[in-house]
Formats: structure tokens, C-alpha cells, sequence
């Protein structure tokens, strides 16, 4: 194997998840894509992808290729990129990935933006509830908000956001406003549904004193928009990101619960593959989205 399209391939195979979906995406027929995939394993004596008629699974060697073919393609590309902005400036595509909400509302402005100043860079924005679980070597940035699991991506910090126990004043004038955190297991709740948490198990802090309330939720949904729209109709308490409800408490519409009870951090995070060979590009989106979010963000301002 001398030649990245040969990795390319095998990466774009990888990606559609059988042979015919890749022959669609390389505008190639099936039977070509076959007969490469052949000879490439002919060449390197080695079978890479086991064939079945249900599915298609790469072997331990064709996985390793993938796996370390991808980082040498990302610095071939990331070299070529760079060469390329010297002469012409920022080109090529970046592949963002980002949860539904925050998306929608802080996420897509900022991306507008960035593509109107470089418009040689297509961007593509994937909105998802549960960004993690993707396959994330799809994308260039994936933007996560809340504590970050195990991950080999490596993690900016992109704009601190607090989360807050809230109702709708109608729900606390019908129940009685909570004095601690244990009197929330009487009250309704919603709850969102993402990255496959315990979404029903709240845990708050107060200097050394730490709680654990197992809520009732009897509404939920993977949409924080529906969530928080239904707290507004007074249907139950919600535990939100501060970026999300901040204006509703501003306006009246939400009243802070608990507020001397402390919720885990959610903060911002945007993560990428890797600190060394990153796309031009990738690095000059990374710093214009953390520019937009100081020194304070948005929903503190």
C-alpha cells in the first residue's frame, strides 16, 4: 500500500457500513467496489473485511488499518491544508456534530458566521441527542456539554454553563416552594433523555453536604425545548442547563429552585481528534467559536 486512496477507500467503506452504500457514495458499482477491495487485500496478503450476506465486519487488521490509516490521512490532509491557506487562505469541509439545542440556538449563529468570513470552508452541522454515542470519527468537532467520559478526543473548554432546578410559578403557588433537595421526590418532574444517563437520579451540593434524589418523572423526552416548554406550562420541575433557561428566569417564566443547592457544572466543550495535525481550518473554528462565548456568554450577559 502506497497510496492514501487506498486508505481512503477502505475509510469510506467503513463509514457506509456495507459495499453497495459505499459504491453510492464513490459513484462506483458494487462489483467494482468488490474487485478493489480484493486486490487491495490481495496486495497487502491479508483480509480486511469479512463478508457475510447479513452484514460486513472488518477483521483485527483491517480495523488497525482503519484506525491508523485515518491519522495518517488526517495529517496528510492537515499538511496539504496548511500549504493550501498559505497560498489561498482556509478551504475544505468541517464536519461539526453538536446536541440538538444548544445547536440550534448558540451553535448554528456562530457557524453562519464563520462560513460567511471563510467562504471557501463548507461547513457540515450534524444536531443529534446523543452526540457521544455517533461514530465520532466522522466529524472534526464534536461539542459536548457536561462531564466528558473516558474519550481519546482531546477537550477545549468553550464557555462555563451552571444548571439550575426549575418551575413555572403556577406549579410552586399549587405545591409549595422545596426546601431541600429531598422535597423534590414529591413533586413532579421532567426529565431529558440523553447520552444514556440516569436521568432521574439528581444529585446536589451544599459546601461538604452532598444529596441524591431519585425524582418521579412522569413526562420525558430527548428534546430539551419540549422539556423546558412544558415546565413553562407548569406540568413539573425541570434540572436545566443554564444556557437553556436562563432567559425564561429572567422574564419571569421559570423561578430558580434550591438556589444555596449547587447541581453538577455542565460546561461547554468542544472536542477534536487530536492536539497535533489538525486541519487549519478545524483550528480556526475552534478559536472564532471561543471568542464568541468570552468573556462572558451569552446566557450571562
Amino acid at each position: 500500500m502506497n497510496d492514501s486512496a487506498d486508505i481512503r477507500f477502505l475509510l469510506t467503506i467503513r463509514e457506509s457500513g456495507s459495499l453497495i452504500a459505499a459504491a453510492r457514495k464513490l459513484g462506483l458499482s458494487p462489483s467494482a467496489v468488490t474487485q478493489r477491495l480484493q486486490q487491495l487485500e490481495k496486495k497487502l496478503g491479508a483480509q480486511l473485511v469479512s463478508r457475510t450476506a447479513r452484514r460486513l465486519q472488518f477483521t483485527d487488521e483491517g480495523t488497525l488499518l482503519c484506525e491508523r490509516g485515518a491519522d495518517l490521512i488526517e495529517q496528510f490532509d492537515s499538511l496539504f491544508d496548511d500549504l493550501q491557506m498559505r497560498r489561498n487562505g482556509l478551504v475544505g469541509t468541517l464536519k461539526i456534530n453538536a446536541p440538538l439545542g444548544f445547536g440550534r440556538r448558540h451553535l448554528a449563529p456562530v457557524i453562519g458566521d464563520f462560513q460567511q468570513q471563510n467562504p471557501d470552508i463548507d461547513v457540515a452541522l450534524t444536531l443529534s441527542d446523543q452526540p457521544l454515542t455517533e461514530t465520532m470519527d466522522r466529524f472534526d468537532i464534536v461539542v459536548h456539554i457536561g462531564e466528558l467520559p473516558l474519550s481519546n478526543r482531546v477537550g477545549y473548554a468553550i464557555a462555563p454553563n451552571a444548571r439550575f432546578v426549575c418551575a413555572a410559578p403556577a406549579l410552586l403557588k399549587r405545591l409549595g416552594m422545596p426546601e431541600s433537595p429531598d422535597e423534590l421526590s414529591r413533586l413532579p418532574c421532567i426529565v431529558l433523555r440523553e447520552n444514556n444517563e440516569d436521568v432521574t437520579l439528581w444529585q446536589f451540593s451544599k459546601g461538604r453536604t452532598r444529596r441524591s434524589v431519585r425524582v418521579s418523572a412522569h413526562l420525558s423526552c430527548n428534546d430539551g425545548d419540549v422539556i423546558r416548554q412544558w415546565a413553562c406550562e407548569g406540568r413539573g420541575v425541570i434540572l436545566r442547563s443554564e444556557w437553556d433557561v436562563a432567559d425564561d428566569i429572567a422574564r419571569g417564566k421559570l423561578v430558580r429552585l434550591l438556589p444555596g443547592w449547587k447541581a453538577p457544572d455542565a460546561n461547554v466543550m468542544a472536542l477534536t481528534h487530536q492536539r497535533v495535525g489538525v486541519p487549519a481550518r478545524t483550528r480556526h473554528f475552534m478559536q472564532f467559536l471561543q471568542s464568541r462565548f468570552k468573556p462572558v456568554p451569552p446566557w450571562r450577559r
